[in-house]
């Protein structure tokens, strides 16, 4: 099985966690890329040091999606596994590679483990987001009540994580996905810029396009987790994350859901900056860019457009012709 499968590990400051991933990677299959994303860290020279590894060092940030794209472009197996260089498997893939053997099934995980060996509930697996989700989050509700009912179907904390089964949105962290379905929804769309949401955008077009997600409970790796989040300013985390939330909406929801939405967001922002300055945490300087965004959406409404790429998918296009 280890022939049948190749490991696409995206890399940005990663040199922390980066080897005991590649030689947990290396037992599991013969075919390892790492995409390195303009690392100023030593990543680059601990992957080209650790043999049977494959290195491409971006001399730019192309962001998440844009590397995952480069990387199944070198790749020619029939099934590749999306891994963090903060994941270190812990199992044979051969179940999930037999997943996605069923026609009805695109993709495949396994168990998220916390170091401590805790499940990482939450995270290993969500459900596709709908309006409602997201208003919550935008609002700021779960984070006041983050045990309220439709926070807890997000993510899926009804689900017994030690049965295998059918589900929706497993994290991009630990993710086999079949190669002709990737090509067949043109991978991931790059301008979710540098990241978020980039694999749940490909989960629900798979979804779309009628393909499953199986997860198997007896597959699992051990995620640290957030290693280069921690590395963006709060200013940063706060507008990529929504940047890439308001396209999400645009490309998934109706027009007048979008601008519900984006409401949302405004009031939800607003609220954030008028608690931070009584709350003598200052002006909340990150969320005065997350208002514009708001802005922007309702101003503007939602864009549409084809699902495109700005970099890796046109190269591997043209390779074709």
């Amino acid at each position: 099985m280890r022939d049948q499968v190749g490991i696409v590990i995206v890399t940005y400051n990663s040199g922390g966690f980066l080897q005991p991933c590649l030689q947990a990677a290396l037992k599991a299959s013969s075919i390892v890329v790492v995409v390195d994303n303009a690392s100023t860290d030593d990543s680059v020279v601990i992957a080209r040091r650790t043999e049977g590894v494959r290195v491409v060092a971006n001399k730019q940030n192309l962001g998440f999606a844009g590397a995952v794209n480069q990387g199944f472009r070198l790749l020619s197996t029939p099934y590749i596994l999306l891994l963090n260089p903060d994941a270190i498997l812990s199992s044979d893939l051969t179940p999930l590679i037999e997943a996605c053997r069923r026609p009805e099934i695109g993709a495949a995980t396994g168990r998220l483990l916390h170091p401590t060996g805790e499940p990482q509930f939450g995270f290993t697996v969500r459900r596709l987001p709908s309006k409602s989700t997201l208003t919550f989050e935008v609002l700021g509700i779960n984070r006041i009540w983050p045990n309220n009912p439709e926070n807890r179907r997000y993510r899926c904390k009804d689900l017994n994580l030690s049965q295998s089964q059918r589900v929706e949105q497993p994290a991009g962290a630990f993710l086999l996905i079949r190669r002709d379905v990737f090509e067949a929804l043109a991978g991931f769309d790059e301008r979710f810029y540098p990241l978020w949401f980039e694999d749940v955008d490909f989960l629900a077009r798979m979804a779309n396009a009628g393909y499953g997600v199986w997860y198997d409970a007896q597959v699992w790796a051990v995620h640290h987790g957030g290693h280069s989040i921690a590395q963006l300013s709060p200013n940063e985390r706060q507008n990529y994350w929504y940047d890439s939330l308001l396209h999400y909406t645009a490309k998934h929801f109706r027009p007048w859901e979008v601008r519900l939405i984006a409401v949302a967001l405004f009031v939800g922002a607003t609220g954030r900056i008028v608690t931070g300055i009584f709350g003598g945490r200052g002006l909340g300087e990150e969320f005065i860019g997350v208002l514009k965004l708001a802005a922007r959406a309702l101003r503007f409404g939602p864009r549409r457009e084809p699902v495109r790429s700005t970099t890796a998918w046109t190269a591997m296009e043209e390779e074709r012709k």
